[in-house]
């Protein structure tokens, strides 16, 4: 409730499934975009046809995104862009996927509800990327592979740095490193997060918390599986 999930693969692959009657396999390079709006159900599961194999590797990002005040009784739906949709260029031996929003003077069909976005870059060789202008909004940079340099840090893969300004004017990427780079302008009120909920306003989620107790939200089709909320006990 009150967000949008956007999912990101790099390897294996994932079903898709939501109360908006949405299936759909999700494998690398795709882009799944969930909007709960005002409630939605869902399950993400490795496809039947993989379940058996001796090995399945599953790597990927999945970045929850608040909705505007606005949006955050909108109806929910699922959007679906497939690799082929996503913008993709190479300059200076850096490979660019922009899988959300606006940056580096290019548009992603995925364009969310407010002002973001999300670029897969991977460098071939050490290489100092230019950001100032690029992106606009906070940013976050998350290391996939490889290591990054900026302001005398080093952050290796599986860290994550986060700027809160779009000040941070370049980065040095290392030969075969590949990072997500994601942001976009903050929304101007505080948001609040209990569980999967998130909303502005702490009546709106107690009151989303004793429907989902009560299992008043839609369900999946064909599907009566059921995550009890998470009840936190006093020390």
């Amino acid at each position: 409730m009150g967000l949008s999930t956007l999912t990101y693969l790099f390897e294996g692959e994932i079903e898709h499934r939501d109360s908006t009657g949405a299936q759909q396999i999700i494998t690398p390079g795709d882009v799944g975009f969930m909007t709960s709006g005002s409630g939605v159900t869902h399950t993400e599961r490795t496809p039947k046809e993989s379940r058996n194999k001796t090995k399945h590797t599953l790597h990927g990002y999945q970045i929850w995104v608040a909705l505007p005040i606005a949006k955050e009784e909108m109806n929910p739906r699922f959007d679906f862009y497939p690799k082929e949709a996503i913008p993709t260029w190479e300059k200076n031996n850096v490979k660019m996927k922009l899988v959300a929003g606006n940056a580096f003077g290019k548009s992603s069909p995925l364009q969310g509800y407010s002002p973001l976005f999300m670029v897969d870059i991977f460098a071939k060789e050490e290489t100092t990327l230019q950001l100032g202008g690029q992106v606009k909004g906070e940013i976050a940079f998350v290391i996939v592979k490889g290591s990054i340099k900026t302001q005398d840090q080093r952050v290796e893969a599986g860290q994550m740095l986060i700027s809160k300004t779009d000040d941070a004017c370049e980065i040095c990427l290392e030969k075969h490193t590949q990072i997500l780079l994601f942001g976009g302008k903050p929304l101007p009120e505080e948001r609040i997060l209990m569980w999967n909920f998130v909303s502005h306003n702490k009546e709106r989620l107690l009151k989303a918390k004793e429907g989902w107790k009560n299992k008043k939200f839609p369900k999946v089709p064909n599907d009566n599986t059921y995550i009890p909320f998470p009840e936190l006990k006093n020390k």
